[in-house]
This record gives C-alpha cells, structure tokens and sequence, in this order.
C-alpha cells in the first residue's frame, strides 16, 4: 500500500505550469528553446506552490560563463520563515550545461539577440525555468501578429455562431 497522497503521485511526472510570459512571445521572434534549473532560496519554493510569481519584466544575462535570471519577482509568503529576509527581485542563477553556455554567448553576442525566460515549471519536483533565444521583433511584425491573432478570433467566432 503507497503511503502517498493522491494528489502527490498525480502531479509527480507531469509539468505543471506555474508562470508564464506571454509578453515574452509577442516581443521576440523565437529561435530556439531551453530548460534551465534555477537556484533558489526555501522561501522562493514555497512562495512558487502559492503562484507568486511575476516573470514578465524578467530576462537573462551571462556572467562569467554562467546565466542569471534578473527582474523575475517572486512575492514572499507572510507565513514564511522569520529569520530570513526575503529580497522579492533577487538575481536567481540558472543551471545549464557549459557547453550550451558557450553555443549561447556567441549568439547573444550578436545584434538583435537576447535570452528572455518563457515560464517556470515543475519537472519531477523541481523548478525549470524555459528560457529561449530570440531576435526582437520590428513595430510592424508585432503588428501582424496582432491581426493574425483577430483574424483567427474572428473565424473561432463565426464558426461557433454556426455551430449553433
């Protein structure tokens, strides 16, 4: 007989969603995509369970050969521990491999690229932050996305009205 709860053996193999940058999608033209582990404080965690998180100002920088998370704001509990004190925009570092490291210096190095992070998830009880390489858009292909995402509303709306 297991000893665990069903909501703990439901959850363990699958990814959970706890914040998402959807900013992130609209601003850069997404070339290729990684899963990084993150650093983190016991307070963080908890306050990551609660969905306290704002990812949307946050992006990534490479220091020394190694990656940090900065402006990803991760509001503490008021039940969390008082000794501690909680810096909620603390600089989070990133784990991944040396070699992916290198293969992205040279890319940020060039004009036009920046590392942005797309969310946060739990991956077999541990957090991920999915980070990506992107170019920035111009004005006028944030545009057309806008009118591609209205025309498709507009189709969803007219075939639902159909349907009925």
């Amino acid at each position: 007989m297991s000893t665990k709860s069903s909501k703990e053996s439901s959850t363990k193999g699958v990814d959970s969603r706890i914040a998402e940058n959807r900013k992130a999608l609209f601003n850069y033209a997404i070339e290729e995509r990684f899963e990084a582990g993150m650093v983190l404080e016991g307070w963080e965690v908890k306050a990551l369970r609660e969905g306290k998180v704002q990812l949307t100002d946050g992006y990534v920088v490479i220091r020394e050969g190694e990656l940090f998370l900065i402006g990803c704001q991760i509001n503490p509990l008021h039940t969390a521990s008082s000794h501690v004190s909680p810096d909620s925009v603390r600089t989070k570092k990133l784990l991944l491999h040396k070699e992916q490291i290198r293969r992205l210096v040279g890319k940020v190095e060039q004009k036009g690229y920046a590392l942005v992070p797309l969310n946060l998830h739990w991956k077999t009880g541990k957090v991920k932050c999915e980070i990506a390489l992107g170019r920035g858009k111009a004005e006028h292909d944030k545009r057309d996305t806008i009118k591609d995402r209205e025309g498709k509303r507009e189709v969803e709306r007219a075939m639902k009205s159909r349907s009925r």
